[in-house]
């Protein structure tokens, strides 16, 4: 390696685990085999006292960690987009505070975006665990190359949130992190996207993410159905998709999202969405 250096952008709120919270912020720095040059770690709003006390023990045995304090709970877009413009370096990896990178996750992504200038963004496969790491229930296999992956935005999100990698230039050259129910990501790669930029998966798994059924109950319900929509809406009205591909995606979501109860949704997410 050059000697890149590069950011990682966490956000915790009040609902995390301090346990998981630990094992999250080690996989990302004393656990890696190339860590990063800064955490930017962004509170947001405030958090119980057991969560506060985990946080400050990170920050004083993690030296690089740099914490951001929000008064308020504004919700994880509003958090990524703050920590987003407090990153130090051009380079900036995305982690969640619950989830587990494996330990040469950077090294393999900083050595893919030394060898492919072009590429604004890069992230990779998940495992999906409950309990303990090896109990893994599903993988969530994303496509590999730039065509690939323009071609899946228009139907789905084609990235592995807390697996990627960006180039903080990219991100802010489109609006950066902006606040969209249980799709801030998703929002942020169809701009990306639309402005040209060049995205890459690597095969493996990157992050081991922590999952339980509550997950499947998120994905559903009237609220996700329009944010959901809203973004089909966007894509249609800047023609980056047709008329029938339009009313296929939203006809998919309110079957799935809105008129499948929570347990069936599970199991469709399970056996058609994860490997």
């Amino acid at each position: 390696m050059s000697g890149m250096t590069f950011s990682v952008l966490m956000s915790v709120y009040r609902n995390d685990s301090p346990e998981f919270f630990r094992q999250a912020v080690e996989s990302v720095t004393v656990r890696q085999s190339l860590p990063p040059s800064e955490l930017v770690l962004v509170v947001d709003g405030p958090v119980p006292a057991s969560l506060e006390r985990e946080i400050r023990k990170s920050v004083k045995d993690i030296p690089y960690i740099r914490p951001v304090w929000l008064e308020k709970n504004g919700g994880l877009g509003n958090a990524l987009r703050v920590g987003m413009e407090n990153t130090s370096h051009e380079i900036v990896a995305r982690m969640d505070s619950d989830d587990i990178a494996v330990p040469d996750r950077f090294e393999r992504q900083l050595r893919f975006l030394e060898e492919n200038p072009n590429c604004s963004m890069v992230g990779g496969q998940i495992e999906e665990f409950i309990g303990q790491q090896n109990n893994v229930v599903g993988r969530r296999i994303v496509p590999e190359s730039n065509a690939e992956i323009h071609n899946w935005i228009k139907s789905r999100c084609p990235f592995n949130h807390m697996t990627v990698m960006m180039r903080r230039e990219k991100v802010l050259a489109v609006g950066n992190y902006q606040d969209w129910h249980f799709n801030e990501d998703y929002w942020l790669w169809i701009r990306m996207a639309e402005a040209g930029c060049r995205f890459a998966n690597l095969p493996g798994t990157l992050v081991n993410v922590r999952v339980g059924e509550e997950m499947y109950a998120r994905r559903g319900g009237w609220k996700y159905f329009k944010s959901e929509k809203g973004l089909q809406d966007y894509m249609l009205r800047r023609k980056m998709i047709a008329l029938p591909r339009y009313l296929f995606n939203v006809a998919v979501r309110f079957g799935v999202q809105v008129a499948m109860p929570n347990s069936l949704r599970g199991f469709i997410f399970r056996k058609l969405f994860r490997k």
